[in-house]
Order: C-alpha cells, then structure tokens, then sequence
C-alpha cells in the first residue's frame, strides 16, 4: 500500500528543531516523528531530516548553486533576480528569502494546496541525477515546481535542502538516540549503541531505522556491503614504542605509515570503486587504480582498506601526500595527471573476501588472506611493509628506516583484533614525528553560502 504524508509534517518538526538547542529536547521530537513516519511514511524519507535525499555512502549531490536558486525562486513567482539578491546580502540565508516572497505570493492568491513529502523527495532524486546537455534547465523546471507548490515554510526548508544547508541541528548522535527511543524506549542506551554499531556497517539511516523498528535482533542483520562508502577503523597516536607496545600487546605487527590518502577500494563482484575516509567516491580520478586492482587482486568480490601513495616517474622517489592531492578533486584532464602524478596501491587490510565479512576476524588472519589475494608489482600494488615483533630494539631501528625512507612513521597493530568500522578502540595506534605549532594570523575570508563555500586566508611568519 502507497503510503502518504504532508511535507508540512517534516516542516514542523523541522521548527520544532530550530527552536531548541538541547539534545534531548531534539532526540525527542524526532523520536516522535520517527514512530509517525514508520506508519505512514517510507524509510528513505529519514534522509530528508539531515537534509539529503541518499545515505551517507553515497556522495553525490543535488548540485544546485546559490546562483541556480534564484533564478529558481524568480522563475517561480515572477520576481527579478535583483531583488532577490539584494534580500540575499542583507539576510545571508536563501531558505529564509524564499519563504518571505513566497508567503507574500501566497497571500495574494490564496493558494492552498497541499505538497507531499514524496513529491519534495522524488524531485530532489531526480535533481540528483540529472547530468549532460540541459541538465540545467531540467533541474530549473524540477525546482520551480516545487516552490511554486510550497508554502513559506517548506519553500525555506526545500531551498536548504538543496544548497545542503539545513540549520536544524540534527548530528549522527542524536538521529541514532532518537531511532533508540522511538523503539526501545526502555533499554534505550544499551540499543543506541547497537544502532550505532550497525550505522557504522551501514552509513545508511534509512537501513538502521527499518531494521531497529523491526526488533532488537534485526539490527543484527546489518553488515557491510561491497560497493558502498565505509567508514574506517582509526590510529591512536602515541610518542614511543613502549606505549604502543602496552595498548597492543606483543608480539605485535608493524607496518610503515605511508605519506598518502586512505582509499577503501570496493568490488561487489561487478564494478571496482574507489572510496576516501570521508566518503566521497574517486573511482573516475584514478582510472590507474582500477586497473591495477583488476589486474592484480584475485578475488569475486572484496573490501579492502589501502594507502595511495604517489611517486616521482623519473626518480621513482615518493612524493608527500600535497603532491598528489590535487588528483582528488579534479574532473579534467584525468589522464595527464595519471601520467605525471603516478600511484602506488598499498592494501594494509581486507574486510570482506568473496561474499563474507571479515571484520570479526582476527588482523593476523586477514592479513594472510590479503597477501594471498594480491600480486605484487613493483610500484603499482604491495601488501603494506610488515614486521611481527616484541623486540623494542627492532621496532624502534623499523621507525627509524620508514623515516630515512620518506615515510611518515609506523603503523603498530593488535594481532588477535577485530575490525572496528569508524572507530579509535586502540587495535591500532601511530607513532610518528611530532610537528612544531604555528602562530598563524587569519588576514582575510572569502563569503559563501553551503557546506564547501568560503575560505580564510592565513599568514604566517617564518623567520
């Protein structure tokens, strides 16, 4: 059965956020929407509460500017882009305009129709994936018709919705305490830990929310998935040998810490994709990767958590991680850079294997799975440099070499541990060198509007 609900729904809670600023006060006003949307709602809804559409493992974005809004919000009530603009530099906040021209247009004739949450959600995913020759008239057209059918209220919210700019406070805690409450009102700490567990295999609210509201044991389905963003297990830093030794227990593994970006190479059997620490997806910036991948991993589907190094083509030296950052971002010229700023893959660990989750597996035991499963080619793949020991000595003589050797320090892991998604639980810890502060002065700032808008401008003294 199609199930229903009113926008203005969201909206009020929505309102409802933005007028406390207490935890608590928020888990419970979404704990009680959340038991409403299971009744009459879909599960994908929940995104919308954080202002996305899709779960966190999936990167993309509505890719609608400050700029497309206007001409959005002028297109759909017949006002000048100038006069927006000129509200927009004395108030700072799009949602805020919208919902002042648009509650005046309203007014005037007296419109009342009604906006539901799966038209504002359906528009927004295809906003999502619209791409090519026209792309921007098309997402245009899907805008205007949904402020031409809000009200001021959802108007504002739509519009901070789009531009990824809420301004209701909701964090990962108090999503996943307010599902905790909704459900399991009586043990709502122990299960808020749980969900937050199965959140973490998942990076998917709608999924945790599904499942928790179906029982306890159901949250137990929840595993990673090939294919998906994941978040990854933490270091903690420490200053000597001794004390990774005590957090680790010895005998212990050791690995170089390598002056590059962690990248959760992922293959579900039909498409290799390449994932950061943030979840962003990079597959289309390093098409050397996945070749290397295809060429040298034996698998039928696979997770595997890695450090992309670069290299200099000439002097085969590595490079520091700023000298092939700019791969990360970049759109154009793909294949230049591929040429002139060369990788090397280095796997340190594998997480699921041919159709099964590795994470409750000892790192001992997954570490021979991932040597089995890689063959090494010099300055494309390797497992990660690795010694077993409990030899001060000998480990404290391995730091010093991976400095000599370019790298940023070591790596020193817990034999008998697990894999923990998203978390510091000390199975693994870093020592490298320390870095001496700055004194850094901000001497100006660019103005913005979003998530990635603005920047400081910093100076410092070097003499």
């Amino acid at each position: 059965m199609k199930k229903e609900m009113l926008y203005s729904d969201i909206v009020d809670v929505y309102e409802k956020l933005g007028e406390t600023s207490g935890r608590l006060d928020k888990t419970s006003i979404l704990a009680e929407f959340l038991k409403k949307l299971k009744e009459k709602g879909e599960s994908s809804w929940i995104y919308l509460l954080r202002g996305k559409v899709v779960a966190d493992y999936d990167s993309r974005e509505t890719g609608i500017s400050g700029q497309l809004t206007i001409k959005a919000i002028s297109k759909a009530l017949g006002i000048k882009s100038e006069k927006i603009v000129e509200r927009y530099r004395k108030i700072g906040d799009l949602g805020e305009i919208a919902e002042e021209f648009i509650s005046k247009k309203k007014q005037e004739t007296l419109f009342n129709n009604k906006l539901s949450v799966e038209k504002v959600y359906e528009n927004i995913r295809k906003i999502m994936s619209i791409d090519g020759k026209g792309s921007v008239d098309k997402k245009m057209a899907l805008v205007s018709e949904l402020l031409g059918n809000a009200d001021g209220k959802e108007a504002k919210y739509i519009v901070r919705t789009l531009i990824g700019d809420l301004r209701v406070g909701i964090a990962d805690g108090v999503l996943r305490d307010a599902i905790a409450e909704a459900f399991f009102s009586e043990d709502k700490k122990e299960m808020a830990i749980k969900i937050e567990k199965a959140y973490d295999l998942s990076n998917d609210f709608a999924e945790v929310f599904e499942e928790a509201s179906k029982g306890k044991t159901n949250l137990e389905k929840i595993e990673i998935k090939p294919g998906r963003a994941l978040k990854v297990m933490l270091p903690i830093k420490v200053g000597e040998i001794k004390e990774a030794f005590r957090i680790c227990g010895i005998p212990c593994a050791i690995e170089h810490k390598y002056d590059g970006f962690r990248v959760v190479i992922s293959y579900d059997g039909k498409e290799i994709k390449l994932f950061t620490r943030r979840l962003e997806e990079v597959t289309k910036q390093f098409p050397d990767v996945v070749s290397i991948i295809k060429k040298n991993v034996i698998g039928k589907s696979f997770i595997f958590d890695s450090e992309v190094v670069g290299y200099d083509r000439e002097s085969k030296k590595y490079k520091p991680f700023e000298a092939i950052s700019q791969r990360i971002r970049r759109k154009y010229d793909i294949d230049r850079l591929e040429k002139e700023l060369p990788v090397e893959v280095n796997i340190f660990d594998v997480l699921y294997y041919n159709g099964k989750s590795l994470l409750k597996e000892k790192f001992k035991d997954r570490r021979k799975i991932l040597e089995k499963a890689i063959k090494e080619e010099k300055l494309k793949i390797r497992p990660s440099f690795q010694i077993i020991t409990d030899n001060e000595k000998e480990a404290l003589r391995f730091y010093k070499d991976a400095l000599k050797g370019g790298e940023e320090g070591i790596m020193v892991k817990k034999l008998d541990a697990e894999y923990r998604a998203g978390r510091r639980v000390g199975y693994i810890v870093k020592i490298k060198p320390d870095v001496a502060d700055l004194d850094l002065v901000i001497v100006g700032a660019e103005y913005g509007s979003g998530k990635r808008a603005g920047a400081l401008h910093i100076a410092v003294d070097l003499q």
